[in-house]
């Protein structure tokens, strides 16, 4: 195994877990990282990214990304880059892999519903979530609530995408339980994740988008970071059929990027003169990062998806559908505690915030379909987009 670089994250230097837990290996020789990683793939909070909304809500096709397939695909780049850079690399698995848990069905349509109806109780964030799943809902062991992973797991999911200095009420409980130092910068591998994440959607979502028909080559071509990156593939397979050529474009432009990432921020590592993963969170700003040229031809990319795809007038239509799916279901149980299941309703809390947080709780848990049939079954039959 290559050697971790100083200022890597390491389990023998983990502050451990809120839990005790015996040591031993009879479940195999592995390290707590790795166990945190094992237990979130292992997590059923994890099997249920696989119907839950990336950018396409249950889509009929079934070469569409979803949440799951985007975590494997950010995980993959995130271990490439944590390799490169002498990081841990299970510990920056295990956050790739679960950074979007909280994510309620539907994705961020979803989100804002359940936002809009817990305003009075505290509101949803998915970030928050994550860790609320992680700590609490999903609670395979005996002896704990929670999947009981490390410090160093529960702070990356907490702020990796940077200091946290007002959390929400799931983050700020989180955070009581096992004080995350939410005002500091995460480890690197966190914030390898969080840029694992852009580069992967960046990408992935305009192969999806064209697939769907959604987007065109033509427009693509406005982008610059895509336009060079499209001349550069042409050159190299000039005999190819252009349709051919698209995939090849995502991986080259992902290249483009990882290469960038991992220049930009060897230089920032050694300007910061790190020397251990204290220094990293004392830093003062995020040293994984892309060059500025990169970081501008990111932005004009992420601003054309947005006003091309995720504001397409077909995708929001199916967001409307949705958030009146989530809306529609907290009402229903809200209004009638008796249509929730056994094991939720026999949990309920008498008073708000918490009950209505426990019901958020319950809805957010849910994958798309599921969702869809116990709107039908709870309020009534409604109309869905096609492709839905």
């Amino acid at each position: 195994m290559r050697e971790a670089a100083p200022w890597a994250a390491t389990p023998e230097r983990s502050k451990g877990r809120l839990h005790e837990e015996q040591s031993g290996s009879e479940r195999g020789p592995r390290d707590a990282f790795q166990r945190d990683r094992d237990r979130i793939v292992h997590s059923i909070s994890f099997r249920r990214l696989r119907h839950k909304t990336q950018v396409f809500m249950a889509p009929d096709g079934d070469h569409f990304r979803v949440r799951l397939t985007h975590s494997v695909e950010v995980a993959q780049i995130g271990r490439t880059i944590a390799r490169a850079l002498g990081l841990n690399e299970d510990l920056t698995e295990a956050l790739c892999l679960a950074h979007d848990i909280g994510h309620p069905p539907f994705g961020h349509a979803g989100e804002d519903a359940l936002e809009e109806a817990l305003r009075g109780h505290g509101g949803f964030d998915h970030n928050g979530h994550t860790l609320r799943a992680l700590t609490l809902l999903d609670s395979p062991y005996p002896r704990w609530e929670g999947l009981n992973l490390t410090w160093d797991t529960l702070e990356g999911l907490a702020k990796h995408n940077g200091p946290v200095v007002e959390p929400g009420w799931a983050l700020a409980a989180a955070n009581a339980q096992m004080p995350l130092t939410l005002g500091e910068w995460p480890s690197l591998e966190a914030q390898v994740a969080a840029l694992a994440d852009d580069i992967a959607y960046d990408n992935h979502d305009i192969d999806d988008g064209l697939r769907a028909g959604l987007l065109s080559l033509d427009q693509l071509l406005a982008v610059p970071l895509v336009a060079r990156g499209w001349d550069a593939v042409r050159a190299r397979f000039a005999d190819v059929a252009p349709e051919r050529l698209v995939g090849e474009l995502v991986r080259s432009q992902i290249g483009a990027m990882v290469n960038d990432l991992i220049v930009e921020t060897r230089a920032a590592i050694g300007t910061a003169r790190v020397e251990t993963v204290d220094d990293v969170r004392a830093a003062g700003t995020a040293l994984v990062r892309f060059s500025g040229a990169m970081r501008e031809d990111e932005r004009v990319l992420k601003r054309f998806m947005y006003a091309n795809l995720y504001h397409h007038p077909n995708q929001l239509a199916a967001a409307d559908a949705a958030r009146r799916v989530v809306a529609g279901l907290f009402a229903a149980y809200r209004d009638d505690p008796a249509r929730l299941p056994a094991e939720w309703r026999d949990r309920l809390p008498e008073a708000d915030p918490d009950r209505s947080r426990h019901i958020a709780d319950f809805i957010a848990g849910m994958t798309d379909r599921y969702a869809v049939t116990r709107y039908r079954e709870h309020v009534g039959d409604i109309a869905l987009p096609e492709g839905f």
